[in-house]
């Protein structure tokens, strides 16, 4: 059942409006958000949700957000009703608003569109991407490091996420004998296909385990700790599900991104087209470590990401 709901929350307002800032809005007037999904999925559509929040509590402009905007006819529809109500910039919370909001976008001049990972085109669009090849090669090294049977397992939802080729290169930088299989769910939050894929990578002595997709990657996790194994946490900071099953995870700190974005856009300083962002930005890094990776190995990890960091290379290009 498709839902809308309003955010103006006084309860929130209460709570949050102490640590609000007294920034003045000038070019941002409201903000709406659209999500493929629900915000009650534990991952990706929940940190939109939270990026929403951030704005409106950091800002103090009133925020909208719609569920299950799936279609365009369903995108259309939520335009015009925004565009009613006073929205001047939309997110569309993933890769599929990308092609959606470069098509609609000259209709709406007055609206700035963003959405995520796609390629888009137009004096009113912008695509953010979180750069995670660099996130995926230093999971890759913890996971290469921690295997005990030299087989390292990715369930991922597609083929073009670039945290998986990183995640390869990395673990093959860190163990030349590693071996890495690879998995496609070809959908976020298929989580039947998801666990099928991780029975078949059980069976075959895979040890370490790396579930990137934001729909499924908790029951995984959850199954993979019933074996014993390891998992690396993905979008999120999944080590509350075990410390002895998630290695690390590889965060992408969106709500921080909303809060940058609407920031930049507030002053007139929004670029459009594709903006990238990488660990210098602070919207991605790895989560907590597990204290059964060694502290030698864990200091190598954060050494190489400061050294990323400073000279925007890898380990396996220096």
């Amino acid at each position: 059942m498709k839902k809308t709901r309003f955010i103006l929350l006084l309860l929130v307002v209460l709570i949050i409006s102490g640590c609000a800032s007294n920034t003045t809005t000038s070019n941002l007037q409201k903000v709406g958000l659209l999500l493929e999904d629900t915000i009650d999925d534990k991952g990706w559509n929940f940190k939109g949700y939270q990026g929403l929040l951030k704005i409106h509590s950091e800002l103090n402009v009133d925020v909208y957000f719609k569920e299950e905007i799936d279609s365009l006819p369903k995108v259309l529809e939520a335009v015009k009703e925004y565009q009613e109500q006073g929205v001047n910039l939309i997110f569309g919370h993933g890769r599929v608003y990308s092609d959606y909001f470069s098509e609609i976008n000259s209709k709406y001049p007055d609206i700035h569109f963003v959405s995520f990972n796609g390629t888009v085109s137009g004096d009113n669009v912008t695509s953010l991407h979180f750069n995670s090849h660099a996130m995926g090669f230093f999971a890759g090294m913890v996971a290469a490091e921690m295997t005990q049977s030299n087989k390292i397992g990715v369930i991922a939802a597609f083929s073009w996420q670039p945290e998986i080729e990183g995640f390869i290169e990395g673990a093959k930088f860190q163990n030349n004998k590693i071996d890495v299989s690879v998995d496609y769910v070809k959908d976020w939050a298929d989580v039947d296909t998801a666990l099928h894929l991780l029975a078949k990578m059980h069976e075959n002595g895979i040890d370490v385990y790396y579930p990137a997709g934001d729909g499924f990657h908790i029951p995984v996790i959850e199954e993979i700790k019933k074996n014993g194994q390891f998992a690396i946490g993905f979008v999120s900071d999944q080590s509350d599900l075990g410390d002895s099953t998630v290695l690390t995870s590889t965060v992408q700190h969106v709500d921080h991104l909303y809060q940058v974005v609407a920031e930049r856009f507030n002053r007139g300083e929004l670029d459009t087209g594709n903006l990238f962002y990488d660990f210098e930005d602070e919207v991605i890094t790895l989560g907590e470590f597990s204290s059964i990776i060694p502290e030698e190995f864990q200091a190598e990890i954060h050494s190489a990401i400061e050294s990323y960091v400073n000279t925007g290379k890898l380990p396996i290009e220096d």
